[in-house]
């Protein structure tokens, strides 16, 4: 089992640790719900080092992205970032991922820790262009700090403006560390992951420094736990829940980043004529005021009949209310459809509703 370079300071921490994608990670601290409330209203900290980092070069590095992922990767320049997904050719799901575009003919892809080896066989088995792939996710830690006092955190341990628009990075230093700052995170809240490399006692070092400088927000280590259930208000698909190989990106409501005119990519063919033929089914956002709790492979029913299927659930640490997400037979997608959750044998009402389920 593979450790990132905090893997100590988890263990000093009292952290719950877990075998996750391979490695040893913390799914919590504390408690998930005051994890989960920190980020929501302060500041939080994953270590997210579990990651997977790929970088592509070449002077066909933007045909290789574009054929490769679904959305249109010319539209970057760069310090600009890009959600995607990589598709098979019959149009399910490889992964979803972030493309950075690191300069002219270079681009870093950030995959899921557990489809690191997966996805870098599949970028090779598709390397057409002969462009230069480096796996560097053994090399690179991860932290993301999360929350509405993140950048005034980030800010302390900088010599420079941060000034970052969502969806933007830059090459600086925090902490007299070099390291990528990027404008994104997997909670919904204004946020930064940072991308360096270095042994344990750079790892360390970043880690007390951001920890001393969010000391009078009071700074939290957040685990695995809360990241699931801060996505999961915001509706974001988690890989092996709501999106897989089963999946195609239109049905899972990842038409806005599927980009059928940009010209040809793989899995186009068969996402095309499944938009022709008409979605079977959607992925869709539900909730309840019962007292339940929804669960990845239960079964979403509509006057005794099984229309669809929860793919994530939990109990919304804000709302204090089940939400989930699922796959619906696509009559019954609209929002304010009554529809019911099926545990343990019997219905509970549930409603279909817009995302997200929390508003920022």
């Amino acid at each position: 089992m593979k450790k990132t370079k905090f893997n100590q300071i988890h263990y000093k921490l009292g952290a719950k640790m877990v075998e996750f994608a391979g490695y040893e990670m913390p799914v919590q601290y504390s408690s998930i719900i005051a994890e989960h409330k920190a980020v929501r209203n302060s500041v939080g900290v994953f270590d997210v080092s579990h990651m997977g980092e790929v970088f592509i070069s070449g002077e066909k590095a933007l045909g290789f992205v574009q054929y490769i992922t679904t959305n249109d990767a010319s539209k970057l320049s760069p310090g600009r970032i890009q959600y995607s997904v990589m598709c098979y050719p019959d149009g399910g799901i490889v992964d979803d991922l972030l493309v950075y575009n690191l300069a002219e003919n270079e681009y870093m892809l950030v995959v899921n820790a557990a489809n690191i080896d997966k996805d870098f066989q599949w970028m090779k088995d598709n390397n057409v262009f002969g462009v230069e792939l480096k796996n560097r996710s053994d090399e690179f830690s991860l932290l993301a700090v999360q929350g509405p006092n993140s950048k005034a955190v980030v800010q302390k341990l900088m010599e420079t403006e941060l000034d970052l628009e969502y969806y933007h990075f830059r090459k600086d230093k925090i902490a007299g560390v070099d390291m990528i700052i990027s404008r994104t995170g997997y909670t919904g809240e204004l946020g930064y992951e940072l991308y360096f490399t270095g042994d344990e006692s750079v790892a360390e070092k970043v880690w007390n420094s951001i920890f001393e400088a969010g000391k009078e927000f009071d700074i939290q280590p957040a685990g695995l736990a809360a990241r699931d259930s801060l996505r999961l208000e915001m509706g974001y698909c988690l890989y092996g829940n709501d999106i897989d190989k089963t999946t195609n990106p239109l049905e899972a409501g990842l038409g806005w980043i599927t980009k059928l005119k940009k010209g040809n990519f793989i899995g186009l063919d068969s996402i095309l004529k499944a938009k022709n033929d008409g979605l079977k089914r959607r992925l869709v956002a539900l909730t309840s005021n019962e007292r339940a709790f929804p669960r990845h492979g239960y079964d979403i029913t509509f006057n005794g009949e099984k229309i669809g299927t929860i793919t994530s659930g939990t109990i919304s640490p804000v709302l204090e209310k089940p939400i989930a997400l699922g796959y619906v037979d696509t009559r019954f997608k609209e929002a304010g459809t009554k529809v019911n959750f099926l545990i343990r044998g019997k219905e509970i009402p549930a409603e279909i509703v817009k995302l997200p389920f929390v508003n920022i």
